[in-house]
């Protein structure tokens, strides 16, 4: 407080305009507004055991405690709340020697996490605005506005005008439950609107994910964005090239696996945003018709999943969404005279290669997503003990689902997924009624095989039959 205290005689007139003035083209924190318990719905009941024990730690420890952004906003809305974020004006060091269960992590940003078995709650020290006496290790801005180090402590005024959206600038009190709202975030609830707070274009530079992130609320909570939150996305979309690879893959699972896929990719088409993240699927639908269909259904099962309570990989998600890249390359090479095999191999290389250069894909779901790719080439080939071989292959269940999704999108001809259904469903005469169809019907596999002469050695091996599969 007395370091904030100082700042303002230092420089009041920009200290007033900062926490009371208007911000233009942005939000206009209109002063502090403090509702008591009575007058808001936010009870105790709704948050989780841990994060209670870490705000009455605090409190009890004489520092100030609050619980601070979407929970509350959710619980306005009538959404249960999951993630519980912590604000206090207790250093990352201060957190660490009061919580031993905790762990002090970021360089850009220091935070803490206060681990409760599988719940994580996350603990922030208000943040302050950076002045001229802050080195570069505390604070550090490039050329073009980007925020690459923001470790400049503050008080809960300066924290709530530096957080992005209004509707998360709302700060539970655990010493008396009061709600305070320090940007007219409770009426922009009300209104179900996204506003950011302060000058957008300025925010934006400062950091681009905060347009992926007006894409993800918009599409999660169903808001408009305020005209002057929308304007510059479309021109300042391609900062988004600057942000590390790692942290925009954490972003793209937030956008496509929290349940509101198929609105978060609209979101990101209608605004010039999907193209930073996946410029090549981006490219690819512009020349495959089916490829939108198949990127929208595969966010449409994943919400679906989700909203069923049922697992989603990123490895599946993936390889939706770079898909129509692997097989518009794999066209091309192939119009080269590469064979088919390596035509796919070679593509989903150069795919991958280009991709990581956007957004990071980890070994644990590239390698996955790679078999699903190897075995639709596979699929079609169902003579023999291929067919059984193919269904215990560990990635069967996925790369079928993803068969599914390929005729559902229009890119093959419906026919293969049927064949599959009733082979892994049927019993061991089903199965082998299935197979013998495949024998006598070529157009129903990969076409007929190309047999090579073969030299006979004494005559015929015995126990061989020709066509039975010991090839």
């Amino acid at each position: 407080m007395f370091k904030g205290f100082t700042r303002f005689l230092q420089r009041p007139g920009e200290r007033l305009k900062t926490l009371f003035g208007n911000h233009e083209g942005g939000g206009e924190p209109s002063g502090l507004n403090i509702l008591p318990r009575e007058e808001h719905s936010i009870s105790r009941q709704l948050f989780s055991a841990g994060a209670l024990k870490v705000l009455y730690r605090l409190h009890n420890a004489g520092f100030e405690a609050y619980l601070v952004g979407g929970c509350l906003r959710d619980a306005l809305l009538g959404k249960p709340p999951k993630d519980f974020d912590v604000a206090t004006n207790a250093t990352p060091e201060e957190l660490r020697d009061l919580f031993r269960n905790s762990r002090i992590i970021g360089r850009r940003f220091r935070i803490v996490h206060v681990r409760f078995g599988r719940e994580v709650i996350e603990v922030t020290t208000f943040r302050g605005r950076p002045g001229d006496d802050h080195g570069e290790h505390l604070a550090h801005q490039s050329e073009d506005g980007l925020l690459l180090r923001d470790n400049v402590w503050g008080n809960i005024e300066e924290d709530a005008l530096r957080r992005d959206f209004t509707v998360n600038a709302l700060y539970y009190n655990i010493a008396d439950f009061s709600l305070h709202d320090w940007a007219g975030g409770l009426a922009d609830i009300d209104a179900r609107v996204l506003r950011l707070i302060g000058d957008p274009a300025t925010r934006y530079r400062e950091d681009p994910v905060r347009m992926l992130r007006a894409m993800r609320f918009a599409a999660k909570l169903d808001f408009t964005f305020a005209p002057d939150t929308e304007a510059p996305i479309h021109e300042l979309a391609p900062l988004l090239l600057q942000i590390p690879p790692a942290r925009l893959f954490d972003e793209v699972l937030k956008l496509f696996m929290s349940g509101h896929g198929v609105q978060s990719f609209q979101h990101l088409r209608e605004y010039g945003l999907f193209a930073m993240l996946f410029p090549e699927a981006d490219e690819a639908m512009a020349e495959l018709e089916w490829a939108e269909p198949l990127l929208l259904q595969a966010l449409a099962n994943t919400d679906e999943r989700i909203l069923n309570e049922r697992p989603v990989t990123p490895a599946f998600l993936f390889g939706a969404l770079l898909w129509p890249s692997v097989q518009w390359r794999s066209q091309c090479l192939r119009a080269e005279g590469m064979p088919p095999i390596p035509a796919q191999q070679t593509a989903a290389q150069q795919v991958i290669t280009r991709q990581l250069q956007h957004t990071s894909i980890p070994k644990r779901f590239s390698l996955p997503m790679r078999d699903i790719w190897d075995l639709q080439e596979r699929l079609p080939k169902r003579r023999g003990k291929r067919a059984f071989q193919i269904l215990e292959h560990p990635r069967f269940r996925a790369a079928y689902d993803f068969l599914l999704l390929r005729e559902h999108a229009g890119e093959i001809a419906p026919g293969l997924g049927d064949w599959w259904s009733a082979f892994q469903d049927g019993d061991e005469h089903e199965q082998c009624r299935l197979l013998n169809k495949v024998d006598a019907d070529p157009a129903g596999s990969a076409g007929p095989r190309k047999h090579r002469p073969r030299k006979r050695r004494g005559g015929r091996r015995q126990g061989s039959n020709p066509g039975d599969g010991t090839d």
